[in-house]
């Protein structure tokens, strides 16, 4: 979903609903913890950043 539209910021209620199927409070914390675990993928890359938009969401830069 953020390689579909890099450089843009994908909001954290479209990440719950069409990753995880849900947007209850149990799951809000749940893209928090993937990105993390991405970030540490693609640190070998430096080109690629997922980038933290407060209060919204994420977005991928390259």
């Amino acid at each position: 979903m953020l390689c579909k539209n890099h450089h843009e910021v994908v909001p954290r209620k479209t990440l719950l609903v069409n990753i995880w199927c849900d947007e209850s409070f149990f799951n809000a914390r749940s893209p928090d913890v993937f990105m993390t675990k991405l970030r540490r993928h693609l640190q070998a890359d430096p080109t690629i950043q997922i980038i933290n938009v407060r209060g919204i969401s994420y977005k991928l830069v390259w």
